[in-house]
């Protein structure tokens, strides 16, 4: 026993470290074909990947202002449209942006942030409603150049909603109503429908269920100056694409290059 003792003392540590911690071997990242890749990421073995002079953005889900939504919602981060729209403004490859609107609404001035983004561009924009936009998806529908709602779309407008702590003093309604205002002449200024038009949809009671305001549908969307045509992706590029050629046109008898 003590000549056991003996050996272990004489061992070198090296070698009782190695006894007692055998090396674990790393296992090394797997790596996917690309075709692997695209079906994990897209669902198909191949994903459309070419050069364009349009840019499509997307909104949709919620749209979220300063506060963070539950990681269950479908959200749209203000924070990350703003500047892929300064980016498409300052690409010089990028001649017009196509937004593809399925909303349920949000922030009111994220979404009134994004929507006068893209009424302040300099490059042709087409919003087309796939779905729905409602609430303040609507002035981020009005906003670009020409708006584009799909035949089974509806947009729902209704009066400025608050949640969380109210203030029950007369500033907190002089406050909600001026900002209401800033939505109504959003709205108004973009697009074709008057504001008694609009106010009047707003304030309609009984066709939502629990709440006040209008469902419009995309006939209606039309026939009120809400949005400009009854139509879908293939209107939008169409339409996109003669703005840009009536673009490049003035540019060059202005004697202007880009």
């Amino acid at each position: 026993m003590n000549e056991q003792m003996n050996d272990n003392k004489r061992m070198p540590k090296s070698n009782q470290s190695e006894a007692e911690a055998p090396d674990i071997p790393v296992q090394e990242e797997k790596q996917f074909s690309p075709v692997t890749e695209s079906i994990q990421q897209f669902g198909q073995t191949q994903s459309p990947a070419s050069e364009s002079n349009i840019f499509c953005m997307t909104i949709i889900g919620q749209v979220e202002g300063h506060l963070i939504l539950p990681p269950q919602n479908k959200t749209t981060k203000y924070e990350h449209i703003i500047p892929q729209l300064v980016a498409a403004e300052q690409n010089p490859k990028i001649e017009g942006i196509l937004i593809i609107l399925n909303t349920v609404g949000g922030d009111v001035e994220a979404g009134l942030a994004i929507a006068e983004m893209i009424a302040s561009l300099s490059k042709p924009t087409v919003t087309v409603v796939i779905g729905g936009g409602h609430s303040i998806g609507v002035p981020i529908a009005v906003a670009s150049t020409y708006s584009l709602i799909a035949g089974s779309a509806t947009m729902t407008i209704h009066p400025i909603r608050m949640n969380g702590l109210v203030i029950g003093v007369p500033q907190t309604f002089e406050y909600m109503e001026k900002m209401q205002e800033r939505v109504v002449r959003f709205v108004t200024s973009h697009s074709n429908i008057s504001e008694d038009m609009f106010k009047e949809l707003m304030f309609k009671t009984g066709e939502l269920n629990r709440d006040i305001g209008t469902a419009v549908g995309s006939a209606d969307a039309v026939k009120y100056g809400l949005m400009d045509a009854v139509g879908g992706i293939g209107q939008a590029i169409a339409q996109l694409n003669k703005l840009m050629g009536d673009k490049r046109q003035s540019m060059q008898a202005g004697g202007y290059t880009q």
